[in-house]
């Protein structure tokens, strides 16, 4: 599993062996960013590292940074990233029946667990691209000063689940590969708590604060 999780004006990214339960490599960054992920990847694919899979919420990145290192490793989709972010884009409350329908269908994603599931979900969302094609392709007034399309953050979930579709059934044929990046972000809350217990250090003490705290968490 791979993630970042960010401390003000800093981001800390691990790479996490699930099946261990160890954190292989760990480091400090300003940002997630592509030539970071690649340097890392390298780094453990020259340690010797066997990298039969990947988890990950889907980084641009990181995406590629992948293809490049490690071309024939399957990258799963952070299942769980791809409901959260539906989510938040349709609102709580949708005002259209097309985004209420979708909210239900994506409330569903965390649900599969084998082949029939995945059948019928998927089933689903494509009776409901179909049911709305006509609703989804409404445009604005070209003197409108907002976007194109009317409906652009349903647009955006169906274009998030679409791109995601390739890359988010993995675990389905293993059980190893980790469904979601949610073992490491619970780890990553546990040592947001220590950190907050030492309110007050520099910004390069609590980088070292982190760095030992990941440092005798896994190797004590």
């Amino acid at each position: 599993m791979i993630d970042g999780t960010y401390f003000q004006d800093f981001c800390l990214v691990s790479y996490f062996d699930a099946d261990l339960k160890h954190l292989q490599y760990c480091e400090i960054i300003d940002k997630e960013n592509y030539r970071d992920f690649k340097l890392s990847l390298m780094v453990l694919v020259a340690a010797g590292l066997n990298i039969r899979s990947i988890t990950s919420d889907g980084e641009k990145g990181l995406i590629l940074a992948v293809r490049e290192v490690l071309p024939d490793t399957l990258h799963q989709r952070c299942i769980i990233h791809v409901q959260r972010m539906s989510l938040i884009y349709l609102g709580r409350f949708p005002q259209s029946e097309a985004g209420r329908d979708l909210r239900k269908i994506t409330r569903l994603l965390h649900n599969i667990y084998d082949h029939a599931d995945k059948k019928n979900w998927i089933k689903k969302f494509r009776d409901w691209e179909i049911k709305y094609h006509d609703f989804l392709d409404e445009k604005n007034s070209i003197w409108s000063d907002s976007k194109l399309y009317r409906h652009y953050d349903i647009r955006r979930v169906r274009t998030l689940i679409n791109n995601s579709l390739p890359n988010i059934f993995y675990y389905l044929d293993d059980n190893r590969i980790p469904k979601s990046t949610n073992g490491l972000e619970s780890r990553f809350s546990y040592l947001k708590n220590n950190l907050r217990t030492h309110r007050g250090l520099s910004k390069e003490n609590r980088k070292s604060f982190i760095l030992w705290y990941c440092w005798f968490k896994y190797n004590s």
